[in-house]
């Protein structure tokens, strides 16, 4: 059964927004005491963190779709709804998230490290926060937005200082076992290494970590093997050890050989030119693999590469090796430039940035996208007149109508607000709004314009009385 995954896709989707609430306060002598609907809540994210005690993404791999609580809608009474709870996904330190399309969108490296994977929805306002001089009772209130919906990638390339990479049954996984505490499975038959394993070696003052990855063949970086499925894993480490086998009983295999091919299947892969090299060669307690060694060993060393002999079981030269990578760690950490704390970078809004872009398509369709005209497409209870009423004014309010206009939009064009795939389509009527003309604004609540109560009561006892004057004088005797 799989214990190790690296590589998931994930389908994560945030809450939505809860719906505002239209509520009038009521109570007695007060039938009508103002608007009071509350807002709703806003919907939950889904958030990455970096966890250190979480290896590997295999909950992911059974579990994939993910989804954070939607918020409350608002209630009467001034009462905002409950906001969604956060979703927070433990992940393993060097979790690299990507699109479909394969665009790096967050590394995650470092304990805490977080991303939002999914934006929750924002929630509704109430009509008592829509309430204005000129509105003083909407009877209407905005919709929740929906949260983000989003499927992503998730890689683990293991954080390691020093990664061991060569050949399947070179002794990369003896040497892990008895430099370090791990305790890999160690077998006499290639392939034995199916999953990374780290390990923490100490040497002196300088603390490190060690990778074994499953053994490379020629082809590798081309998918043969396990090879690039775990050569990932060798991107984020400092120092490259190349474990030799010099008692190797293939014929057509030497240790030099061997180097040049996995050096080529490294630079197939690319972006690993940079990382200091050490070559071991491994198993010199065999006395034909300590023949070997010595016979080699020149030509490594006229390669310009760092040799040392050991043997993974007799436990020879281990020392000077833990020693000697101890060293090349602790250069590669002090060449890493100095992390330099998280500059805010303001970016302000251009004065002549409207926030949206119309633009005419080839069947005369005008479409309408930006953020702000996109949500309030989103917000709007469409079978709700007072509610359009509203929307119409924030598009016209925010200039898309001028910008309609000058794109050639006439009475009567369809306009589309949105993607393709989620848009409103509507028929445009342009807004008059000069002099006389303007016989009132759209969104309006004509309830303001009803007379009182108690001078609607007297205007009607008046036009009694004179009806009553007019029905005496029409039949009064002469």
């Amino acid at each position: 059964m799989t214990t190790f995954v690296d590589r998931v896709e994930l389908h994560v989707a945030a809450g939505n927004g809860g719906h505002g609430c239209a509520s009038v306060h009521r109570e007695k002598f007060k039938p009508l005491g103002g608007p009071d609907g509350g807002n709703g809540g806003r919907g939950g994210d889904v958030i990455l963190t970096v966890d250190q005690s979480v290896t590997t993404l295999l909950e992911y791999h059974h579990s994939p779709h993910r989804k954070a609580t939607n918020g409350k809608p608002g209630e009467g009474g001034h009462r905002s709804g409950k906001e969604g709870q956060d979703l927070v996904l433990p992940v393993p330190d060097g979790t690299v998230v990507l699109d479909k399309a394969g665009n790096v969108l967050a590394d995650l490296v470092g304990n805490g490290t977080s991303y939002v994977a999914a934006q929750g929805g924002r929630g509704g306002l109430g009509n008592a926060a829509l309430a204005s001089a000129r509105r003083k009772a909407p009877g209407f209130a905005l919709l929740g937005v929906p949260g983000d919906l989003q499927d992503i990638v998730l890689e683990l390339k293991t954080v390691a200082d020093v990664a061991l990479v060569g050949y399947p049954s070179a002794g990369k996984s003896s040497l892990i076992s008895v430099l370090s505490a791990a305790k890999p499975k160690i077998a006499d038959y290639p392939f034995t290494t199916l999953v990374p394993n780290l390990g923490v070696v100490t040497a002196g003052s300088t603390v490190y970590t060690i990778a074994d990855v499953p053994g490379l063949i020629p082809g590798a970086s081309q998918g043969k093997g396990l090879g690039l499925e775990f050569l990932r894993h060798v991107e984020r480490c400092s120092v490259l050890v190349h474990v030799l086998d010099t008692a190797t009983l293939e014929s057509d295999r030497d240790p030099l050989s061997d180097l040049d091919i996995i050096e080529e299947e490294l630079r197939q892969y690319g972006g690993l030119d940079d990382r200091p090299r050490i070559v071991v060669l491994n198993k010199t307690d065999v006395p034909d693999g300590k023949d070997l060694a010595e016979m080699v060993r020149p030509d490594l060393e006229a390669r310009g590469y760092r040799v040392f002999e050991v043997s993974a079981v007799a436990h020879l030269g281990l020392r000077e090796l833990s020693f000697a990578l101890a060293e090349a760690v602790a250069q590669a950490r002090a060449a890493r430039p100095q992390e330099e704390a998280t500059r805010i970078v303001i970016r302000p809004k251009a004065v002549d940035d409207s926030g949206f872009t119309v633009t005419r398509e080839d069947d005369g369709l005008f479409r309408v996208r930006g953020e702000k005209p996109e949500r309030w497409v989103r917000q709007t209870d469409f079978n709700n007149d007072e509610a359009v009423g509203y929307l119409a004014d924030r598009l016209n309010r925010v200039g898309v109508e001028g910008a309609l206009v000058k794109a050639g939009a006439r009475s009567g064009d369809g306009v589309a607000i949105g993607p393709e795939d989620n848009a409103v389509v509507f028929d445009w009527e342009p807004t008059l709004t000069a002099g006389a003309e303007m016989l009132g604004r759209r969104g309006e609540d004509h309830r303001l314009e009803a007379p009182r109560p108690a001078a609607q009561r007297r205007r009607e006892r008046q036009a009694e009385r004179d009806e009553s004057e007019q029905e005496y004088d029409d039949f009064k005797p002469f």
